[in-house]
């Protein structure tokens, strides 16, 4: 007579959790432990949520110190005693901001708050996408995927690290000191001045992002060290452009951004290498 306690014992699949924790049973995975895809569409809302409430939260935090951030994030390299120009070795010239528009120095209260709060705020969103990325992944996919979404943060908050506290600082006194005559004083508008401080920042993160992509593009194998190392000089013109596009128009600026950048590609190479010898190894 068939008893309950004598039967094989079956091993239930992880059911899919909601937002506050609690487990949802009509989004558990079905038989081959496969969930639905609009569960994977729930699962990716709230991480969205989590992590744009993390962008929020540091948001209201530079909302709340605003006058701090102004004064020293926005309006620190316009002073002669800017830390950096010590660091640099610059005999710093003073820049002197105007507003000409009506809604100016609003919307560059407001544009430095969201830009201060949104790059703080990155590592908690990158933190959440990896969490609703990891239970799809392989044990070896998930060692991959981490280090490339920690490599990720770490090199954009880097690269915007690199603009704002050396690329900034040069440029400006660049211009503050440029003149066509003794007769037109050098005065910024503070619209162009935020613009050209975050374009600074955001694109110098941006391009130090060049090691994670090329860790993506060797995993799928479309890029090589070999074919790297072929292109090398092909790089060099295309990292000497990006330069000139990124710095004012002078060879000491476009060296200190080129640098950075050719050493970043040396680093892509090493990538692009392991990936290639993790891939052989599995393969054998």
């Amino acid at each position: 007579m068939p008893s309950s306690s004598s039967s094989p014992s079956r091993t239930e699949a992880p059911r899919s959790m909601h937002g506050d924790g609690a487990p949802d049973p009509a989004s558990a995975p079905d038989e081959e432990g496969v969930m639905p895809f609009l569960d994977h569409l729930e699962e990716l809302r709230w991480a969205l949520l989590k992590g744009g409430i993390g962008v929020l939260i540091t948001t209201v935090l530079a909302a709340v110190f605003s006058r701090w951030v102004v004064d020293t994030v926005l309006i620190g390299p316009t002073r002669p005693d800017f830390f950096m120009y010590q660091v640099l070795g610059f005999q710093a010239e003073e820049l002197n901001l105007l507003n000409r528009t009506i809604t100016g120095q609003f919307f560059a209260d407001i544009g430095t708050i969201l830009v201060v709060g949104m790059v703080a705020g990155s590592p908690v969103l990158v933190y959440y996408l990896w969490r609703f990325i990891e239970p799809a992944l392989y044990p070896k996919e998930r060692a991959g995927m981490k280090f490339a979404s920690v490599s990720a943060t770490f090199f954009f908050l880097l690269g915007i690290a690199f603009g704002y506290l050396i690329l900034t600082p040069v440029a400006l006194q660049f211009f503050a000191t440029y003149e066509i005559s003794a007769q037109i004083a050098n005065q910024f508008d503070i619209i162009t001045y935020f613009n050209m401080v975050t374009f600074w920042a955001l694109g110098t993160g941006l391009l130090f992002e060049l090691p994670v992509v090329v860790y993506f593009l060797s995993k799928v194998g479309l890029l090589t060290p070999d074919l790297m190392r072929t292109y090398r000089k092909y790089a060099l013109l295309v990292v000497l452009v990006v330069g000139a596009l990124l710095t004012p128009p002078d060879p000491f600026s476009q060296i200190l951004v080129a640098v950075p950048l050719l050493l970043l590609y040396e680093l892509s190479i090493g990538v692009s290498a392991y990936v290639n010898r993790q891939q052989a190894r599995a393969s054998q």
